[in-house]
């Protein structure tokens, strides 16, 4: 399978001489195209400092990352905003959607900053849509939606534009249970049928247990690795709690 990302020997400091924080140490993992890979660990555990680190929002101390053989860590801030754009593609806890657009105009809005042909771009919005489900909803504004219904906008319009990889940060910390399963299934659905490539970060066994491999961080290492491979998701599901029991947190929901 083609490696998507390639993260070798990073490490991230915070603070100063006399007062200095470990976030990340000495971590190094890949993922392949078509993944559904899921990052856990304990609150301070420097999971989603790793995530910001691979979204290009934060910047690593040593080390190197790189998407689509492509050296993240060496890139200018000019070019770094442009590959943001085309490449990644973001789903926030708190959805960041723009209130005065509508579904339709929030996921578009991507594709006319990139400068793809509107009526190409109203049938990629469509297209994305109706495999989430939210066809319907296009001509709504955020403050019309639910829960799960704006997280599911925030989904499509992060697909939009073909991304290299899907990042997203507690997707389903905002949602009640029905609209978090709904939004997990999108998300499966993005990775079968889209062939999508997904990084997730969670503390949440449930949330979890949607992905295909799960990397746990302790103390800014990678502290285990799980694969489904084979597994009901009831029974990845059960092995999650295992290394979350081990690494002394909360798993929150039960199946």
């Amino acid at each position: 399978m083609k490696e998507v990302l390639k993260v070798s020997n990073i490490e991230k400091y915070y603070g100063n001489k006399s007062n200095l924080t470990k976030a990340i140490d000495n971590v190094s993992f890949s993922v392949n195209e078509g993944e559904f890979v899921g990052i856990m660990g304990a609150s301070g555990s420097g999971k989603t400092t790793l995530l910001n680190c691979i979204s290009t929002i934060d910047t690593v101390t040593s080390g190197h990352i790189y998407i689509r053989d492509m050296d993240i860590t060496e890139m200018k801030s000019r070019d770094l905003a442009r590959f943001r754009r085309e490449e990644l593609g973001f789903v926030f806890q708190d959805f960041n959607l723009l209130d005065t657009l509508t579904g339709f105009e929030n996921i578009i809005l991507t594709l006319t900053i990139s400068g793809v042909n509107h009526k190409e771009a109203e049938k990629r919005v469509l297209d994305v849509a109706n495999k989430l489900d939210i066809a319907d909803i296009l001509s709504k504004y955020p403050y019309e939606m639910s829960g799960g219904q704006r997280q599911r906008v925030a989904a499509a319009r992060a697909i939009i534009s073909n991304p290299a990889m899907i990042l997203a940060d507690e997707p389903t910390g905002a949602l009640d249970s029905k609209s978090a399963r709904m939004l997990l299934e999108s998300f499966e659905n993005l990775n079968n049928k889209l062939k999508a490539t997904i990084l997730m970060v969670t503390h949440d066994a449930f949330t979890a247990s949607y992905c295909s491999r799960i990397l746990f961080i302790k103390d800014g290492r990678i502290f285990n690795e799980l694969i489904k491979g084979e597994s009901s998701r009831k029974e990845f599901f059960n092995k999650i709690i295992d290394v979350v029991t081990l690494l002394g947190g909360d798993a929150t929901n039960v199946f």
